[in-house]
């Protein structure tokens, strides 16, 4: 299941449990902690009095009272002392440990802050980077839906110098006017649809001179659709379908509505994922948009993010998604 990064409020976040960025005596404090408390109610600090407090790497869970979840994870992370001090080790512990309670819990859902970058100092990019690891590996063997919740873009502000390559690549690379591909493109700034079928146009025309057939004729020289170019490239690339949509950061529910549907219509977002998880070529992935009705186009900055990163032949969605994120641009899978 997929590792989605959202600016919100944690407290807000309608899931199974948040987790929360605690001290080692659970009785609250400031930051996450502090608002967690609050929004809980007195109730929550009374059950962490009976927990007898949390070494540091470690998690123990509690109801949420009045939270909008159904369990609030509490994790003491390290506290930066320069990161010769075993702190990206208890880091990754802290996630893992969560995310251990929440599956014992029957969690399908879970939220975490971005543990350790506040008062406790952890330098926020290297923060990050921690997180994206332990839980995309704990990922890559459970079903659950993991949220990275931030709350104020700018004070999570991963460094310019991290992405710098990739600005100037759009600086390069972004063009003003928006390129004509004869269909309609999916831009990010649209309002994006509700559902997962957005915005797509009628697949490109054959060059055969389709004006001397009949309709029924013009049907048959249809090409495959996404959904078999999907499956055949998983069985190309030796990969099953569980490989192919964890790797794309796609939701198991969303991948069978593609296989059983032969003409099912992803979003471009999805289409360019699963290109990503079977690690194709910029010529594969276009040919892939084409089939669901998509360009990449030099007037749209994901587009270029997407191409970058092809180019660098870097196919890890979650350091994409880590970028796309950090210019402002939806997320893929999901």
């Amino acid at each position: 299941m997929p590792f989605i990064i959202v600016r919100n409020d944690i407290t807000k976040m309608q899931v199974d449990a948040i987790v929360n960025a605690a001290n080692p005596s659970l009785l609250g404090g400031g930051g996450v902690d502090g608002c967690i408390h609050r929004a809980a109610g007195r109730q929550l600090l009374e059950a962490c009095r009976a927990l007898g407090g949390c070494q540091t790497g470690q998690a123990k869970i509690t109801a949420a009272y009045k939270l909008p979840c159904k369990y609030v994870i509490h994790t003491v992370g390290p506290v930066w002392q320069g990161g010769g001090h075993q702190e990206p080790a208890l880091l990754a512990s802290c996630y893992r440990a969560s995310l251990e309670l929440a599956k014992e819990q029957g969690c399908e859902t879970v939220a975490f802050p971005l543990l350790s970058s506040g008062a406790y100092g952890y330098p926020k990019e290297q923060a990050l980077q921690v997180a994206v690891e332990a839980i995309s590996g704990f990922l890559s063997e459970n079903e659950m839906t993991v949220y990275m919740v931030i709350f104020d873009k700018a004070a999570y502000a991963i460094g310019e110098k991290r992405f710098s390559d990739i600005a100037a690549y759009i600086d390069d690379n972004y063009a003003e006017a928006h390129t004509d591909y004869g269909r309609r493109t999916f831009r990010m700034d649209m309002p994006r649809p509700a559902a997962d079928e957005e915005v797509f146009a009628a697949p490109v025309s054959s060059s055969l001179p389709l004006e001397n057939m009949s309709l029924s004729e013009k049907l048959r020289q249809m090409d495959e659709s996404f959904s078999q170019m999907l499956l055949r490239k998983i069985d190309e690339k030796g990969m099953t379908d569980a490989q192919c949509y964890k790797k794309a950061n796609i939701d198991r529910k969303l991948f069978s509505k593609i296989r059983s549907d032969a003409q099912y219509r992803p979003s471009k977002p999805t289409a360019i994922a699963f290109a990503i998880s079977l690690e194709l070529s910029l010529e594969e992935t276009e040919d892939m948009l084409k089939k669901a009705g998509f360009a990449l186009s030099h007037s749209n900055k994901f587009d270029i993010i997407i191409e970058y990163f092809i180019s660098q032949g870097r196919y890890d969605v979650h350091e994409i998604n880590e970028a796309l994120f950090a210019f402002d641009q939806s997320l893929l899978g999901a």
